[in-house]
């Protein structure tokens, strides 16, 4: 069977809208002024999480040159572990943030619920059952974007900084290479 009688098989093919009608119905169900809200605190958190990450990052390289040059070895693995630390509450913020906008736009009738589940879908777990109106079930789609997105820049980051480290032991066990 080829890929073409596969496609032939989808019932729903033939039918399928333009992007200009999909993207009329998502405004059609939450509001323009709504979801482009959404998408620029979307944009700002990123940027956010972004900036404050590379500073991290950039804190992290600049100790870990002043202490090598002193031939202090253990103390980077200490600012490695504080790096960890603070790129952890940040997302913790994060997870906060989006848990008041979420209270501000009165997604759930209680705040504890919006908690879990601003931090269900920012962590993109996914393990309540929440029941959302119409207006607001694209909230989860955003806020797990934000986070898969916030979850890889820390990623990279942290990868550099364990790089910095791990090429260091290297050279000094393998100081002819």
């Amino acid at each position: 069977m080829t890929f073409a009688n596969l496609l032939e098989r989808l019932p729903g093919l033939n039918s399928l809208p333009s992007l200009s009608t999909l993207f009329a119905e998502v405004n059609a169900d939450i509001g323009n002024s709504d979801i482009v809200f959404l998408l620029i605190i979307a944009c700002l958190i990123l940027t956010l999480h972004g900036v404050a990450v590379l500073v991290i990052a950039g804190i992290f390289h600049w100790i870990d040159d002043k202490l090598q040059n002193k031939k202090v070895y253990g103390a980077n693995f200490l600012s490695y572990f504080l790096a960890i630390l603070l790129i952890i509450a940040i997302h913790l913020l994060e997870i906060i943030a989006w848990t008041y906008i979420c209270i501000g736009l009165q997604v759930f009738p209680t705040n504890l619920q919006t908690l879990y589940f601003a931090g269900e879908m920012y962590t993109t777990v996914g393990f309540g059952n929440y029941t959302l109106i119409e207006r607001w079930k694209i909230i989860p789609i955003i806020i797990s974007f934000t986070g898969i997105f916030a979850v890889s820049l820390s990623g990279a980051a942290l990868y550099t900084m364990m790089g910095a480290l791990l090429g260091r032991s290297n050279q000094k066990t393998n100081p002819g290479s």
